[in-house]
């Protein structure tokens, strides 16, 4: 007698709490769709992200010293009022770049999607249950 096991993801989303990133910067397994985009073409994330954003497409090709990538950064501090400086910025840049764009696309992501809907949304949990 064969047993079967299937994965399912459990995605929750909570009330929204100002002043911080709703999901870390090593949190990219919260949305596999970004994490695998970054993966396989991290350009095509860069320039999504910024499209995104409502910046022109093609500014992450300009990124040759993370110029872009903390401007970037901190407007998107700014227009969702999340907490940091651009030290934190730079630094978060330079040690972790993929991270710190799949947070970045992540944040606008979640941020669009709470525009969108009468909740507010701040920290995105998934979970893999078995069943």
């Amino acid at each position: 007698m064969a047993v079967h096991q299937q994965v399912a993801s459990v995605t929750t989303y909570s009330a929204n709490r100002s002043g911080i990133w709703t999901t870390g910067v090593y949190d990219c397994c919260s949305d596999m769709d970004t994490c695998c985009c970054a993966l396989w073409c991290f350009p095509c994330l860069q320039c999504q992200t910024v499209s995104q954003f409502g910046w022109c497409f093609c500014l992450p090709l300009l990124d040759c010293c993370f110029a872009i990538s903390c401007s970037l950064r901190r407007n998107i501090r700014q227009r969702y009022g999340i907490q940091g400086s651009c030290c934190d910025d730079c630094c978060t840049l330079c040690f972790c770049y993929p991270c710190a764009w799949c947070q970045m696309s992540r944040e606008i992501k979640i941020r669009s999607h709470a525009t969108a809907s009468p909740q507010l949304i701040t920290n995105v949990v998934t979970q893999q249950v078995r069943v």
